[in-house]
C-alpha cells in the first residue's frame, strides 16, 4: 500500500482510492478492498481531515490478506497524520 498526503487545500480534506485492474483483476474484489479502506478511513478520519489523500495499491493482495492491507494502510495513516502534525507551526 502507498499514501500520498498533502495539506488540505479545502477546510475538510479528500481522500482518493486507486486499485488498479492489474493488481486485482476482478472488479467485486477491487470495491470490496475499497470499501474496507473506506471503512478505516471513517474511523481515523477526525484526525485525517486536514489531510487530502490518495490512497493506492501497488502490487496484488489475496483476498485473505485484505484485512492485513487495511491494517498497513491504517498504520502508513497515522505515520502521514504525525508528520503533517510535526510540520505544523
Amino acid at each position: 500500500m502507498q499514501v500520498v498526503s498533502v495539506p488540505a487545500a479545502k477546510p475538510l480534506g479528500r481522500a482518493g482510492f486507486v486499485v488498479g485492474r492489474k493488481a486485482l483483476p476482478r472488479a467485486v474484489d477491487r470495491n470490496r478492498l475499497k470499501r474496507l479502506l473506506r471503512e478505516m478511513l471513517r474511523a481515523v478520519r477526525p484526525e485525517a481531515t486536514a489531510l487530502d489523500l490518495v490512497i493506492r495499491l501497488k502490487r496484488p493482495v489475496p483476498l485473505h490478506l485484505f484485512a492485513e492491507a487495511v491494517a498497513e494502510t491504517r498504520r502508513l495513516l497515522a505515520e502521514a497524520v504525525a508528520a503533517h502534525a510535526r510540520s505544523r507551526p
